[in-house]
């Protein structure tokens, strides 16, 4: 009964984001030209993200279930392959040359090969992914641990957000590619990992290949696809929208916990 209530709530809260986000898109243009109302949505932000705080410990683990529970198929969501002739040619090698770059307000900026990321602590979970669509699929994800490549870059004291850098551009010119960010209590989290597997078979181009971002207590739209880099920051004044995400930049909430 615990579990149903569970999966019902969580639901529940993606469909309600998905459709209010469509509509902030879709209807509000001229409300988001004002000065008060992104004052607005950004209070209300702080409050859910208050209230998540009270009513969840952020260091409570999401829902895990069996290899009976495992979807027919996991879809692809978002872009099904990069439009950027430098992730095509890392695609037609196989990845092998493949680096995931992480810097910023680091120690140690690290570059690791996806063998060296294999080599990293990590787990393996089943989790449900909740898309602002609407639609739900569970699936069995292996990676790195997150909390693990930030030692080993050791994060200085002022950092606060990791930010992922993706290799999808966002428009038909090839500008603006796909980025994603979350705090680093998120990223300590032992569930959040960079995925290099999907249902014990490495990770398809569709879902994201070479690596993706899974963060289990957040809806879909955060779990980036085609992680290319990493960079631990203080704030997001100096990143392009200054919101911390894409589609964050176009009006949807950064804090999607459920």
């Amino acid at each position: 009964m615990k579990e149903r209530a569970e999966l019902s709530r969580r639901r529940f809260l993606a469909r309600t984001l998905g459709a209010t986000s469509a509509l902030a898109l879709s209807g509000c243009d001229a409300l988001s030209q004002t000065e008060w109302f992104p004052k607005v949505l950004g209070t209300g932000e702080q409050l859910t993200e208050a209230v998540q705080h009270l009513i969840a410990s952020r260091r409570a683990m999401a829902q895990e279930f069996t290899e009976a529970d495992l979807s027919p198929t996991f879809r692809s969501n978002g872009t099904a392959m990069p439009a950027s002739p430098e992730y095509a040619a890392l695609a037609a090698g196989g990845f092998d040359a493949y680096r995931l770059e992480v810097g910023g307000l680091v120690k140690r900026p690290v570059s690791l090969s996806l063998s060296e990321l294999r080599a990293l602590p990590s787990r393996t979970q089943i989790t449900r992914h909740d898309c602002v669509e609407g639609w739900s699929a569970i699936g069995k994800w292996k990676g790195a641990r997150l909390a693990a490549l930030l030692e080993a870059a050791q994060p200085k004291t002022q950092a606060r957000f990791v930010v992922f850098h993706c290799a999808d551009p966002m428009e038909s010119d090839g500008t603006s590619p796909y980025y994603e960010s979350i705090d680093m209590e998120d990223a300590f989290h032992p569930q959040t990992i960079l995925a290099y597997e999907l249902n014990d078979r490495t990770l398809p181009i569709p879902n994201g290949a070479p690596l993706r971002l899974r963060v289990e207590r957040q809806l879909g739209y955060k779990h980036a696809k085609y992680v290319m880099r990493i960079e631990l920051v203080e704030s997001f004044k100096r990143i392009r929208g200054g919101k911390g995400g894409y589609w964050e930049d176009q009006g949807y909430e950064w804090w999607a916990g459920i």
